[in-house]
């Protein structure tokens, strides 16, 4: 082997090895399990929830995403939201379908509602709001997303 083609094994073997450690952290190493939640705040009530499944990360405010079951009763009164935009989790998170969730709240078989202004206090041009959709049968799904002001 001459030393161009070792120089060259080398370069690829070590751009392989970065390309599959920046694909780890990006999709597993960064994200937390959370299980142990029983309630969640929207708009200024405190709603029980079941069966929460969720992942969340300290490095962005926009990785949280949430599924479980509430009584869609007590979302009865709420302002509804016009502009939720499901962002999609790692594929590994199964329970959470942000395709399906989209097309749903369009077709209005689930219901979005703004549930908290994450907003730093920073004067930035953007928001970070907690969103949540629920679907008549009680199943529901958290997410943040980022709006413009």
């Amino acid at each position: 082997m001459t030393r161009a083609q070792i120089v060259i094994v080398v370069l690829v073997a070590f751009a392989l090895t970065l390309g599959g450690v920046l694909y780890y952290t990006t999709v597993y190493a960064y994200y937390e399990r959370v299980s142990l939640v029983s309630s969640i705040e929207v708009q200024g009530r405190t709603i029980p929830v079941a069966s929460y499944e969720g992942i969340d990360s300290p490095t962005s405010p926009l990785k949280i995403r949430g599924c479980f079951r509430v009584d869609p009763d007590t979302f009865d009164g709420m302002t509804p939201a016009t502009d939720a935009t499901p962002l999609i989790p790692p594929d590994w998170f199964d329970c959470f379908d942000a395709g399906a969730l989209t097309a749903d709240i369009a077709s209005g078989a689930a219901t979005a509602f703004v549930a908290q202004d994450n907003t730093p206090e920073a004067d930035l041009d953007f928001r970070i709001q907690t969103y949540v959709a629920v679907y008549p049968d009680g199943r529901a799904y958290l997410w943040r997303q980022r709006n413009e002001q």
